[in-house]
């Protein structure tokens, strides 16, 4: 769905102006209004545009900051922070597309100079005199509570040095709370207002000391450093419990624990100390291995307690299990969570019938926007219990990912009936399945009732493939060489096919990688 022009949040001030242009320097087939424009060229002399901003209305100050951040005018931007005239400046609100420019910030990796003038201009604040104060017009010190980093991009992808990751800006900030809390020691006069600095934390082992010493001096400091989204990569055990008690109860939205390989064991000792975290929305767990086929009275009592665990969250709208054994145990799982889910991830989690069977039936099913079953096989016995979970989720479903789940195109087929009633559905990701062209052909087909659907991510087909064994494993698909030519003419007649039922704007593609996937809060 194209996404709507959004104006700057109220919390920010506002501007608008009906006329608009194209503009050059805002990223290719931007549009503009003029009042952008105007604004874009009252910032080319950066000393005479920060001379003048205490003349200015501060509704102008939302514009004047995106452009600046945009165009990376670093003296600007630092002084529009240091005299920024609202309680919130957040980037999610000021760098997304608005009525008065099409380009979203947020989906860019954004400038490290920008980033930088935005810390400089936070800590100059903070470093005003109240006597400098009463000379600045517009400096208000006061007024700014909270400042906003969360929400940027992070792809992973080391692209233009000029550019930060989420792990640059993470550690720019830290070393701006570190730096604050040493600095400030022993000051004379009037302590700063606190500003609450929101950040989303990416932590590993070789960075789980320093963010533990920033998280540590941001307690009593005029900065203070709030968590919002938490990812912890191969983070030891006691290295996760230590750096869950340094973090805001009141702020963490999702624990993402990442390539831990806790184990029961291990996850019966961090989860209640995720558990207090009363607000959280999203929870990602993965490798919670527990064999039930060979169950030991150690592990059952260690799912025992985190079951009970789990019943504690009364906020909890996700839940990724991903690569956990979980088979014959979905229905114990579910039943302890005390409010419905909205996305739920159970890849590669060896499902049995039984387990498809009991999510169709409980109360997520009618609630859920995103559903990832990816690595469970949905060809055999399995196939008719997933078919009837997808007819109880086709009112909400949104987001359907089912790469890997070795549907061909006898399955697909018996499939279409239940899935094209998913009216809303947006993506659908099928990728690593042994489908061949005509069975895309006729899912391109039978979906042109599905005005929602704007991604497919289909696999390439096993026709373009080369001496393929049959049935072909997945792995086998992944790795195996395909015949471009062939390839070529299937995405050309694909395409021609969408030209011809008039959706060109739904994208039919290979790329796993694109970021294509939604994540859920973005649903």
């Amino acid at each position: 769905m194209p996404r709507a022009a959004l104006s700057c949040g109220l919390d920010n001030g506002s501007l608008h102006s009906g006329s608009q242009e194209r503009g050059g320097l805002g990223g290719a087939g931007a549009m503009h209004t003029l009042a952008f424009l105007s604004t874009r060229q009252v910032l080319q002399c950066q000393s005479a545009a920060c001379q003048a901003l205490p003349l200015l209305p501060r509704e102008l100050f939302p514009l004047l900051f995106k452009v600046a951040f945009m165009d990376r005018k670093t003296a600007v931007l630092q002084e529009l922070v240091h005299t920024w005239p609202f309680p919130l400046l957040s980037f999610q609100q000021l760098l997304q597309e608005c009525a008065h420019c099409s380009r979203a910030l947020l989906q860019e990796r954004p400038s490290t100079e920008s980033v930088q003038a935005v810390i400089l201009g936070l800590t100059a604040r903070l470093h005003t005199s109240e006597a400098e104060t009463g000379t600045r017009p517009l400096c208000r010190k006061q007024v700014l509570r909270v400042l906003d980093m969360t929400g940027l991009l992070d792809d992973g992808v080391e692209q233009d040095p000029g550019t930060m990751s989420m792990w640059d800006c993470t550690a720019a900030v830290a070393r701006t709370c570190i730096a604050q809390q040493q600095g400030g020691a022993g000051e004379p006069g009037p302590a700063p207002e606190p500003v609450e600095v929101r950040v989303d934390l990416r932590v590993n082992r070789a960075s789980y000391a320093f963010l533990g010493e920033a998280l540590r001096s941001s307690v009593g400091s005029p900065l203070r450093l709030c968590c919002r989204d938490l990812r912890a990569e191969d983070l030891p055990m006691r290295n996760t419990v230590a750096l869950l008690q340094l973090l805001d109860a009141g702020c963490l939205r999702r624990v993402d624990l990442r390539f831990n390989n806790l184990g029961l064991r291990g996850l019966s000792v961090i989860i209640p100390h995720v558990a207090r975290f009363q607000q959280l929305a999203s929870l990602r767990l993965h490798y919670v291995h527990g064999d039930s086929r060979q169950p030991s009275v150690d592990g059952e009592d260690n799912f025992r307690y985190f079951l009970a665990q789990m019943g504690r969250f009364t906020c909890l709208r996700e839940l990724s299990m991903g690569s956990s054994l979980l088979s014959g145990r979905l229905e114990q799982l579910l039943s302890t969570l005390q409010s419905p889910l909205e996305s739920l991830e159970l890849a590669f989690c060896a499902l049995l019938p039984e387990d498809l069977r009991c999510l169709a039936r409980s109360p997520h099913a009618a609630h859920l926007k995103k559903l990832d079953l990816s690595g469970n096989d949905l060809s055999g016995s399995q196939l008719a219990p997933f078919q009837g979970l997808l007819q109880a989720t086709a009112p909400t479903l949104l987001h359907l990912e089912l790469t890997e789940c070795q549907l061909a195109d006898t399955q697909l087929l018996a499939t279409l009936p239940v899935l094209t009633r998913c009216a809303s559905l947006r993506y659908l990701g099928l990728y690593g399945n042994p489908l061949s062209t005509a069975g895309l052909k006729e899912l391109l087909r039978d979906s042109a009732g599905q005005a929602e659907l704007r991604t497919v991510v289909h696999p390439f087909p096993v026709d373009c493939y080369e001496g393929l064994p049959w049935p072909p494993p997945a792995s086998v698909l992944l790795e195996a060489s395909i015949n471009e030519e062939k390839f070529a003419r299937v995405e050309a007649e694909l395409q021609q096919l969408l030209l011809a039922s008039g959706r060109t704007h739904v994208l039919w593609t290979t790329d796993i990688y694109g970021r294509l996937a939604a994540d859920y809060f973005s649903l």
